[in-house]
């Protein structure tokens, strides 16, 4: 490799993961210097805090270690000691790390190659019960492919039931402009499976589909899918220990098929909400929620409506701003934009080679942002036992980053204070859900052809939105960016547990689950991304779900190796731990009395959000308690 295709490679390098690579390919320790323990500012993209002659002296020590390497250069140190590994954890991650996370992280970076998240089936006697077995996976997106993967490797037969024509689940039906992950890229991605020619930081709808359709490729799932039929209702067979599902496919035709247990992976935010508000239908053109964009509509030299601020809107408003004639955006609550200047970044080539090219980099990179992301961004949205300061925080850490985050904001629209109210949320960082911030929305907003509109809205009308003040707001368009409905998990399908006992009905609304994922009186029923396991501001979904497909394998486990047919959580296991959550989620920003957002349900609980640390989601994943369950002997398998 030349000079001219080294040295933008190292220029674009994250130093700290870089140095952690050098120890792997020396041996040497020393690469961790004190001097250059890297000093991180909050919200930053991993500027180390060096001096330019301190990185430059770096890059130019990496750079001799690279080129050995490349002409044919050892590995030194593969796998390094534990108290090594330890001082370049706390290296990488600007200062030192509790030792209570040393086992959770190290197992996160997997550097020998395996993970506690791998199927561990290696028996003989145990791969034969498990291929008695059958699984019926619900959902052939990210959680979904993921149970595919990991049922696949542990030798489950299993089939997977999509409703739509291919996999990918949310990035293949949210095609709005501007559709993009608001998590890092090499963080969004499976720990087992990296991609080091992410295009973006933050990719596009399309790479992110790619990935998925890519994986499930490469672990040959489709041969297990059928697309384009839904799963209408479940129904436990006391009798046999089945359950009984029934399917409707494309053509209309139903059929019952059986499995000894089911998954369900469709996710929290897969059904658009509209909002409750009179006249909702009568407006006589193209009205649409971002989750079912309508690609043949032209919005060039339109008159349009956007009707919420959230997430997606945030992403879609930049995109079309230029293109209509004028666009009114409808907003009730502001969000919390955190600045993130390379959010719509390209990943330098460079940095895509040292990903690929240099052994470890790839790990040590995705721990920083794990880390720096996760555990070590969420006491700035913990609640300070009796905070006594402004409703707009609550707590002192809450507070400082409110300040950070507000005059990022106001420093955008100094050419504009008008806007000033209307774009600084009254509510603590953490309440409802943040956005990536760099620029783009704010400036859609100072358009001339772009209007804020604060008034509540009264009705719809055939010609467009009345407001409290009596205006009518006429338009030729009309989008809904008003979010799902989160709380009403497993909405349209029908199951029936023991019994006979109804799942929805048992919710009553309220849906629960323990550790989100299995509910008393319905064996052998799981799910992934179920009640109470969303993140607010600690890291990607794909965690959790590979945290969950671990333990959901290991239920599968338990099964196989005790010879039983059923596996039911008890109801004091599933109680006590709900009350837990329900105690500690009264504990966060989301959690403020003084917050409305979809994180709460009906009955304002938060219902959706995970109100501990990753790591404590991972040490309750590892395995499950077989004291935690009733466990139904004389398995009967599906013919």
């Amino acid at each position: 490799m030349s000079d001219a295709e080294l040295n933008p490679a190292l220029e674009a390098a994250h130093l700290p993961a870089l140095l952690a690579a050098m120890v792997h390919m020396t041996g040497d320790p020393g690469w961790l210097k004190p001097e250059w323990t890297p000093v991180y500012t909050p919200l930053s993209r991993g500027d180390p805090g060096l001096s330019d002659e301190v990185q430059a002296d770096i890059r130019a020590k990496a750079k001799v270690v690279i080129e050995a390497f490349l002409a044919g250069g050892p590995v030194n140190a593969a796998s390094p000691d534990r108290p090594t590994l330890r001082r370049m954890m706390d290296f990488v991650g600007g200062g030192p790390i509790p030792d209570v996370y040393a086992d959770f992280l190290i197992d996160e970076l997997a550097i020998s190659g395996k993970s506690s998240k791998d199927p561990q089936f290696e028996q003989p006697q145990l791969k034969e019960a498990a291929r008695q077995l059958k699984v019926l996976v619900i959902g052939a997106g990210m959680s979904g492919v993921l149970a595919g993967v990991r049922l696949s490797q542990a030798g489950v037969p299993f089939e997977i039931v999509e409703s739509n024509p291919d996999v990918g689940g949310t990035w293949l039906v949210n095609t709005y402009p501007g559709c993009r992950v608001d998590n890092s890229n090499h963080m969004y991605s499976y720990s087992f499976e990296p991609n080091h020619a992410w295009p973006q930081y933050f990719s596009p709808q399309p790479e992110l589909l790619k990935y998925f359709r890519g994986v499930a490729a490469k672990y040959d799932l489709k041969k297990h899918i059928r697309f384009e039929t839904r799963v209408e209702s479940l129904a436990w067979d006391e009798a046999r220990s089945l359950w009984r599902v029934e399917l409707r496919g494309k053509d209309g035709r139903a059929e019952t098929v059986e499995a000894n247990a089911v998954i369900t992976a469709v996710g929290q935010l897969n059904k658009p909400r509209t909002p409750q508000i009179e006249g909702v239908g009568t407006f006589e053109g193209p009205a649409f929620h971002s989750a079912e964009w309508r690609h043949d509509v032209d919005l060039a030299g339109k008159r349009v409506a956007v009707i919420g601020t959230g997430a997606s809107a945030y992403q879609f408003v930049p995109e079309i701003a230029p293109k209509v004639a004028n666009l009114k955006v409808f907003q009730r609550t502001p969000p919390w934009g955190l600045p993130v200047p390379h959010y719509h970044e390209d990943v330098p080539e460079g940095m895509k080679w040292l990903l690929e090219h240099i052994p470890y980099y790839d790990k040590w990179y995705r721990f920083w942002l794990f880390w720096m992301t996760t555990e070590g961004f969420l006491p700035m949205v913990k609640a300070d036992e009796g905070w006594d300061g402004p409703t707009t925080a609550v707590g002192e850490a809450n507070l400082g980053l409110r300040e950070m985050a507000a005059a990022a904001l106001a420093a955008q629209v100094a050419d504009r204070p008008d806007l000033l109210p209307n774009v600084v949320p009254t509510y603590p960082v953490g309440g409802k859900r943040a956005v990536l911030d760099n620029g783009v929305w704010l400036g859609a907003l100072k358009r001339p052809n772009v209007e804020l509109i604060t008034q509540a809205i009264t009705r719809i009308t055939p010609r467009g939105v009345v407001t409290a003040d009596g205006t009518e707001h006429e338009v030729d368009v009309l989008i809904y960016g008003t979010g799902f409905t989160a709380s009403k998990f497993l909405s349209g399908l029908k199951v029936k547990g023991r019994g006979g006992r109804d799942l929805h009905e048992t919710w009553a609304g309220d849906a629960r689950a323990y550790l989100g994922m299995t509910v008393p009186g319905f064996p052998n029923f799981f799910m992934i991304y179920g009640p109470n396991t969303n993140i607010v501001v600690n890291g990607s979904i794909i965690f959790f779900s590979e945290c969950a497909v671990r333990y959901i394998v290991g239920c599968l486990r338990l099964l196989a190796e005790t010879g039983s047919k059923a596996i039911e959580v008890k109801p004091d296991v599933h109680d006590a731990f709900n009350i837990r959550v329900d105690d500690a989620n009264k504990g966060w920003a989301w959690g403020s009395p003084n917050v409305t957002s979809w994180y709460k349900n009906e009955f304002g609980r938060v219902s959706q959000n995970w109100p501990f640390g990753l790591i404590d989601y991972w040490r309750a994943s590892l395995a499950p308690s077989p004291d935690d369950f009733v466990l139904a002997r004389e398995t009967e398998p599906v013919a």
